[in-house]
């Protein structure tokens, strides 16, 4: 499942994100890549661990907390802190699968990516290129979003970043363990979730939603790993 969340960091926030990185100093972002991705990727990133990256990460962090959306569609058990890039004239990422485990830097905490996460940080207007290309059954989808909106995908994807011909492009990108491991069932859980928060907004069949809650909730004690 492919989900938009649109407007997960304010505009408040994402202009402090942009002063930030806009005066970072920043690495060859190959330095987290796995043995294939080394050889498509080619960027800039901020070195992971260092002080502006460790507070930029924990803004994001805590505005994913304070997104419903988020929440209902990954199922969060663990996410891993997020790194930041920089993508200039000519920089691309071809076509690659994210490493299914990853170690948090300086701990011995390891993660199993579940849900890939991308968080634009450019204005899609002040860059050329730099779409993010995720594939599925059905084809390949396109996303080049507005500045603060996070794009959701299975991180079992084959996904690549068309080369920048103008502009900078600034993201954060992450990974998620979630609760629950397979996607069709974290998508069926989103699916019903959803209906519930409609129904709970109209006010109405009461009874409904409680019938409905409980079948959620006793899908995920199944299928949850806790």
């Amino acid at each position: 499942m492919m989900l938009r969340i649109p407007q997960v960091l304010s505009p408040e926030q994402v202009a402090r994100c942009q002063a930030a990185l806009e005066a970072a100093e920043w690495v060859d972002g190959r330095v987290t890549a796995g043995h294939q991705s080394t050889r498509a990727k080619h960027n800039l990133q901020l070195a992971e661990g260092s002080p502006l990256a460790r507070e930029l990460g924990g803004l994001v962090l805590g505005a994913l907390e304070q997104s419903p959306l988020f929440i209902s569609a990954a199922l969060p058990k663990s996410v891993f802190p997020p790194l930041f890039n920089r993508y200039e004239p000519g920089m691309t990422f071809g076509s690659h699968v994210d490493n299914a485990i990853r170690q948090v830097p300086r701990t011995p905490l390891t993660l199993r990516s579940d849900v890939s996460a991308t968080l634009f940080l450019s204005p899609p207007e002040s860059y050329d290129g730099g779409e993010l290309v995720v594939e599925d059954t059905y084809g390949q989808h396109a996303s080049k979003l507005p500045a603060g909106d996070l794009l959701l995908y299975p991180a079992s994807s084959v996904h690549h970043v068309t080369p920048i011909t103008r502009g900078v492009r600034l993201a954060s990108f992450f990974w998620t363990q979630s609760l629950v491991r397979d996607a069709a069932r974290r998508a069926l859980l989103f699916d019903l979730d959803s209906g519930i928060r409609e129904v709970n907004a109209k006010g109405e069949l009461a009874s409904a939603a409680v019938v409905l809650t409980g079948v959620y909730n006793n899908l995920l004690r199944q299928w949850a790993e806790v």
